[in-house]
């Protein structure tokens, strides 16, 4: 599937090849500080099939529990996190954040990791009394 996306300014832009089947959730403490949520929607996709099409990402080298580092990639201006990737064999992966994919409506995670680190409140989201737009400041 042809995917393209940018930051909430517009200032980092993409386009990228993805597999539908390849979406995932990580409810691992890195992952829900990082994007400062509750967890973290990735789309994977090889390094190849991804590319930078406006400005350039600043990067923040975060290292895992493993020990591996994981490149991660935001925009500069606004802060939105794009996408991250890793050194060595792990640097042929990328990892889109969904969030700003245009075609997001259109991608269902298919699998989760981490989910001793969900937070309990997390299979109760669905039954919370909902609006279809956001009256509170704080959006």
């Amino acid at each position: 599937m042809h995917i393209d996306g940018q930051c909430h300014c517009g200032y980092v832009t993409y386009e990228a090849e993805i597999d539908p089947a390849d979406v995932a959730i990580c409810h691992c403490t890195d992952c829900q500080q990082l994007t400062g949520s509750a967890y973290r929607v990735t789309a994977g996709t090889a390094r190849e099939n991804f590319r930078l099409t406006g400005g350039e990402p600043k990067l923040y080298v975060k290292i895992a529990e493993n020990g591996r580092q994981r490149l991660q990639f935001f925009c500069p201006n606004c802060g939105s996190p794009i996408y991250t990737t890793g050194t060595d064999e792990d640097a042929l992966e990328v990892g889109i954040r969904v969030g700003t994919i245009n075609q997001r409506r259109e991608l269902r995670p298919r699998s989760q990791i981490w989910c001793s680190s969900a937070l309990p409140w997390i299979g109760d989201v669905g039954r919370l009394p909902g609006r279809d737009r956001d009256e509170a400041p704080y959006a």
